[in-house]
């Protein structure tokens, strides 16, 4: 027979003591801690490659871009995540006077693994729906030649293109930037 094990319950407080301590990274949600695990080397490639596109096409702009160490709080939904990139181009909102945690992106880009596409796509999403200040939001599959891009229209609408060819562009409406599927992918290899 088997015991029932009841799930401990953290306080914001306690996650971010643990956190300051911890050698990985967790994610916080209402309570309950997430070990985030590690990544494989064509997620990194796909993350290096949007890092290097996007902080070249920003150029002279007053916009920063920043890899999965800057965390992000979604208070409305008790959240905090570690987004595999996101652009900022207000000054930041750094939540407790943390610099290390921000509630304001303009653009948050996830790149797609088998055990967080579906968090990514639904749980996620829905929880970054509650930042005001997110325009654009970007699924990246490491698998295969797919980006999914969503564009917040007004409170309630958000716009969704699916771009799967290399000749294709991703059109980021926000900063007026095209960055090519065949760069997002380059040196990218789906071979087994």
């Amino acid at each position: 027979m088997l015991a029932y094990q009841p799930q401990i319950y953290y306080t914001p407080a306690q996650y971010l003591a643990l956190e300051k301590q911890a050698e990985t990274r967790s994610e916080y949600h209402q309570g309950q801690i997430v070990a985030m695990a590690g990544a494989s080397f064509r997620h990194n490639q796909v993350v290096s490659n949007l890092q290097a596109t996007l902080y070249q096409a920003i150029g002279s702009r007053n916009c920063n871009v920043f890899s999965s160490d800057l965390r992000v709080y979604i208070e409305a939904d008790n959240r905090y995540t570690y987004p595999d990139l996101l652009v900022l181009c207000e000054p930041p909102q750094f939540v407790d006077e943390r610099d290390d945690t921000i509630n304001n992106p303009q653009i948050i880009i996830e790149v797609l693994s088998k055990s967080t596409a579906s968090l990514d796509r639904h749980e996620k999403f829905q929880a970054y729906w509650m930042l005001d200040s997110l325009k654009e939001y970007v699924l990246v599959d490491q698998y295969k030649m797919r980006v999914e891009y969503f564009r917040r229209v007004d409170e309630t609408v958000w716009e969704l293109r699916v771009l799967t060819k290399p000749e294709q562009t991703l059109h980021l409406q926000s900063l007026d930037i095209d960055i090519p599927l065949s760069q997002i992918y380059r040196r990218v290899s789906w071979e087994a």
